[in-house]
């Protein structure tokens, strides 16, 4: 899942996709590259940023949709947004996916959106909207949890059954852990490690680990840019890939898709080819 943020402001890549052309060609790269989704983005989700309405995340993401299908890339898309409002727009322009940060829980809409249109949903765990949170490895007051996976994996389950209340079948929902969303160094750690008992929900786990700052601190030994997060991020990948994770959200598609590509084969190796059509190659997993 290749991350093209239309942002100003995100952590990595904020402001470098400043035109539907732009983007565009960022898509067609990130295909070439190996993208097997493309995710964007009109409002970051970085600690400390601030909220944007849905009207402008709207401006921002609906023509790069267009643009993208007018292109005749037919790749599944999604929409990163927690306003169903916002959701529905680029549904309406093409998006095939919702990835809400939010599970649902900011917009009451936002379930029963994904119920109507039958699209693919991404649920994932976070302790605190981005403007009320701090970078992994910068809390003044570390958030205390001697069993994160437990308490990550409830809530997953909570929104999972919530989810399919509303009418959006199983088959069409992700799972994601949210790795640095309100988590310590050592908890997002604590999460990859848990992979395991997550995948008892029945459900594919999405990895976004791609260039944070737990990354850096572990694999660096000390605060660092973005920039410098390229090396820890494919390790992460790799021992998520190990931990049962099949969907890694990145902004650097080709190095992620050669450490893939070599992963599959190894386990394919050990295990022997999957029968699932390919999810563990590309990943989905989604059937909707």
């Amino acid at each position: 899942m290749s991350v093209l943020n239309v942002t100003p402001d995100s952590f990595f890549d904020g402001g470098r996709l400043t035109s539907p052309a732009v983007v565009v060609g960022a898509a067609l790269r990130a295909l070439q590259d190996g993208a097997d989704l493309l995710d964007l983005g009109g409002e970051s989700t970085r600690p400390g940023a601030q909220r944007v309405p849905s009207d402008e995340q709207i401006r921002r993401v609906v023509p790069a949709i267009e643009a993208i299908r007018r292109e005749g890339v037919d790749t599944p898309l999604s929409i990163d947004t927690t306003r169903a409002e916002v959701a529905r727009a680029a549904l309406d322009a093409g998006a095939d996916i919702i990835n809400d940060v939010a599970a649902g829980l900011e917009d009451d809409a936002m379930l029963a959106l994904a119920a109507e249109r039958g699209c693919g949903l991404v649920l994932m765990h976070r302790r605190l909207p981005p403007d009320e949170d701090s970078y992994s490895d910068a809390y003044d007051t570390p958030p205390e949890d001697p069993d994160v996976t437990g308490t990550v994996g409830r809530f997953l389950g909570d929104r999972l059954d919530a989810a399919s209340r509303a009418g959006v079948a199983p088959g069409c929902v992700l799972l994601d852990p949210g790795l640095g969303f309100g988590k310590t160094v050592v908890q997002n750690l604590a999460l990859i490690a848990g992979t395991p008992r997550l995948l008892e929900l029945g459900r594919p786990i999405l990895s976004a680990a791609s260039r944070k700052s737990f990354v850096g601190r572990v694999s660096l030994g000390r605060e660092s840019e973005p920039r410098e997060r390229l090396a820890g991020s494919l390790a992460v990948t790799a021992a998520h890939f190990r931990a049962g994770a099949r969907v890694f959200r990145v902004h650097d598609t080709g190095a992620h898709a050669e450490a893939l590509r070599l992963l599959t084969a190894l386990h394919e190796a050990q295990t022997g080819p999957t029968a699932d059509g390919g999810q563990e190659r590309h990943g989905a997993g989604l059937a909707c």
